[in-house]
């Protein structure tokens, strides 16, 4: 009975060591495939704030945000969503290259709406630590009426 118990205790033992160690070469492999990542694609963005000037409610404001990658990898912009539909963000489609410069053009269409308006743009990219999230801001007036 004893022998019986060995025989199969032995290799229980020593199949879970092996998966101990495929465990801790993927958890290696992971850790220095997101180094590279991380020292690979990243992103410096000239002003992620946007405060325009009293706007009349109507009118549209445009700004473009404008970013540069400081990484040695091309930098790949997936997605730029707006907080709110009257908000829209147009991202450049081709990958922006090392130490080349790219903007991501935002629509604000001011129509119903009045007073302080804050919108933010959340921008999904390869860069390693995230893009930074793009706000505009400003005042919306009441158009002038007409007699």
């Amino acid at each position: 009975m004893k022998k019986i118990l060995l025989i199969i205790l032995i290799p229980a033992l020593l199949f879970s060591c092996d998966m101990h160690r495929r465990d801790k070469l993927v958890d290696d492999a992971s850790i220095r495939m997101d180094k590279e990542l991380q020292d690979s694609t990243m992103v410096q963005v000239m002003g992620s704030t946007f405060k325009f000037d009293t706007t009349t409610e109507g009118e549209k404001v445009t700004h473009n945000f404008a970013f540069k990658n400081t990484g040695t990898n091309p930098l790949i912009i997936i997605k730029a969503t707006a907080s709110c539909g009257c908000t829209v963000a147009d991202k450049p489609e081709q990958p922006i290259l090392p130490g080349d410069t790219g903007y991501i053009k935002v629509i604000f269409n001011t129509t119903g709406k009045r007073g302080h308006n804050q919108k933010s743009i959340t921008v999904i990219s390869n860069a390693h630590p995230d893009f930074p999230r793009l706000i505009l801001m400003g005042e919306v007036k009441a158009p002038i009426a007409k007699n």
